[in-house]
């Protein structure tokens, strides 16, 4: 009786990066073949890393698989170990001989195991272990070993141990703030892959314009889809990765942007999820401090289109901190986009969310650090009539933030220069908030920035002060006539109902 043997392909493997087979002549021809031979085929993504046009069969003891489950990234059959043959270390071979161990033992390396297994292969996963451990050693202190015949080897090693489906995360509800990650159990291995693969980058005899046959786009691609691991100790080597890839491959640099620019608008729009954007926008910083002038088109659009709404976010504290050194970076490249950026900080203002609104304030703080006066002008008044809104809010933290506008040196110069225009739009706020507020801490900082204003231009301040008291004498006496109507009304009706009952008021 035959046995129904099950396998899951992993469409990410091709050259064509296909997601089915009905989009790949190769796949088509894989699967045929195995459907041929017997064996059950699934479209279900799973973590088998293999070489292109390849691919590796688990197969259960009752032949059966169960559907969904994450497979391993071996290039095994369950059961059978992986046997790797020693070989010397390259110290103590002849220097004439070490380039070609070394190319070896990059092959050795390609092989990946199993470490959701923690019991199998505990030998040769110690001795790849080591062999990754001599190769990082052997690319930092070691010379004439990138030979042309190297890098096609080195590339391939690295791809075959990084580039995988990451698993889906353990919970629909994963909460980077709250949750713990899930962390990668390959990382003894993968940590000494980006080790070696950064020292080969950084090697001074690398010759990117032979790298960039096999340091491609495709490849780019799959090391930015890596950027939504879970695990941070991988996004960190990642970074430091992609920012060598940016700065030594100059053709690269333009699809580089474009990608992180397509991640950015899927995260935004689309699917509010993506673990990597801290890493990603923290290398934008290093790009955009390099950007030449005049900034280019593309390079605003960039700023208004991807990174201002990036902050309409429910995960923006995960990322604030790198977002909001991006955008200074910008203003102080082309500080006539100050107001655009402003602008756009307001229409996405938070509504009912505090925290979010203290790291508003936040950001607008540095950028009014960096703010020229003329850029100032054309947004003092949209932009204190929201300071206004936020200094009256019930929750101190969001008050608290906006009134310590007031302790910085260069904003109270700009309030200082602009005062006729900025005092009668925070007056009314602030005057009632003296009288109002439930926090003395409140309190406090209000009368502190009456008294700043009061000192900035008295004569003015006297003015609103008694408009003020004007106007709420109005209000009060508005006030009491329409509860005075009211009393009218109530004993109107009072009337009505009596005669409505047979009763003659008296």
């Amino acid at each position: 009786m035959s046995i129904i043997r099950p396998v899951t392909l992993n469409y990410h493997m091709h050259p064509g990066v296909c997601r089915a087979a009905a989009t790949c002549h190769l796949c088509s021809k894989i699967s045929e073949g195995w459907v041929a031979q017997g064996y059950v085929l699934s479209s279900h993504y799973t973590s088998i890393s293999g070489q292109s046009g390849r691919i590796f069969p688990e197969v259960c003891q009752e032949g059966q698989a169960e559907e969904g489950r994450r497979v391993p990234r071996s290039f095994r059959s369950q059961g059978k170990p992986i046997e790797l043959t020693p070989l010397p270390l390259l110290k103590d071979v002849p220097a004439q001989e070490q380039p070609e161990l070394f190319l070896k033992k990059l092959q050795q390396c390609c092989t990946v195991f199993d470490f959701m297994d923690t019991l199998s292969d505990l030998k040769m996963k110690e001795y790849k272990r080591s062999t990754l451990n001599e190769l990082v050693d052997y690319v930092t202190v070691s010379r004439g070993y990138l030979t042309e015949q190297a890098y096609p080897e080195v590339v391939k090693m690295v791809s075959y141990n990084i580039f995988r489906t990451l698993p889906p995360s353990d919970s629909n509800e994963f909460d980077p703030e709250e949750d713990e990650p899930t962390l990668e159990a390959s990382w003894p291995h993968l940590q000494l892959v980006y080790e070696f693969f950064i020292r080969f980058l950084e090697s001074q005899e690398f010759q990117p314009s032979i790298a960039k046959k096999y340091i491609d786009q495709k490849f780019v691609l799959q090391l930015l889809e890596l950027f939504d691991s879970e695990d941070p100790r991988e996004r960190d080597y990642l970074k430091t990765v992609l920012h060598r890839i940016y700065g030594k491959f100059l053709g690269l640099r333009a699809f580089i942007r474009k990608q992180i620019n397509n991640i950015f608008l899927r995260f935004v729009y689309e699917t509010e999820h993506f673990n990597g954007v801290a890493e990603l926008l923290e290398i934008l910083g290093s790009i955009i401090n390099g950007f030449a002038l005049p900034l280019k088109a593309e390079h605003k659009q960039f700023l208004v289109k991807v990174l201002i709404p990036l902050h309409t976010v429910r995960s923006l504290s995960l990322f604030h901190a790198q977002l909001a050194y991006c955008i200074v970076q910008f203003l102080e490249k082309d500080p006539a986009l100050t107001e655009p950026v402003i602008r756009g900080l307001l229409k996405f203002w938070p509504k009912t969310c505090s925290q979010k609104e203290v790291m508003f304030l936040g950001e607008l703080e540095e950028i009014l650090d960096v703010i020229e006066p003329t850029q100032f002008v054309k947004i003092q008044e949209p932009l204190f009539k929201q300071i206004s809104r936020c200094v009256s809010s019930p929750h101190f933290q969001v008050a608290e933030r906006a009134l310590y506008y007031w302790n910085n040196e260069y904003i109270m110069s700009l309030i200082e220069e602009n005062s006729s225009v900025i005092l009668p739009i925070m007056f009314a706020s602030l005057y009632r908030i003296s009288k109002e507020h439930w926090n003395p801490a409140i309190v406090a900082l209000v009368y502190n920035v009456l008294k700043a204003f009061m000192e900035m231009n008295s004569t003015l301040f006297d003015e609103l002060t008694a408009t003020y008291k004007s106007d709420r004498q109005r209000e009060k006496k508005k006030e009491k006539e329409r509860e005075e109507l009211w009393k009218k009304l109530e004993d109107l009706e009072l009337k009505r109902g009596l005669r409505s009952d047979g009763i003659i008021p008296t």
